[in-house]
């Protein structure tokens, strides 16, 4: 699955378009390497958001074309929440 549609399915990021952005701006890697939002995903990768204020990283834990809001949780595991070092 790509990396942008991930983020939109798994509602880390509101809008795939959203999702598109951050990547293209460098703020989004996988697996430690700055990833475009076309970047292929698999269960097990992680992936790290940083925002101006701190970073998210997440573990994927699977990846599924459509989930209900109550299930987008499901689809990762949060690593690390919190502000950068």
């Amino acid at each position: 699955m790509r990396l942008d549609k991930f983020l939109k399915v798994s509602r880390i990021l509101k809008r795939r378009t959203l999702a598109a952005e951050a990547c293209r701006a460098g703020k989004v890697t996988v697996n430690g390497r700055d990833a475009k939002p076309a970047c292929t995903l698999k269960a097990g990768d992680v992936v790290t958001l940083h925002f101006a204020a701190g970073q998210l990283t997440f573990r994927v834990l699977a990846l599924k074309e459509t989930v209900k809001k109550e299930e987008a949780a499901s689809l990762y595991e949060i690593v690390s929440d919190g502000e950068q070092a």
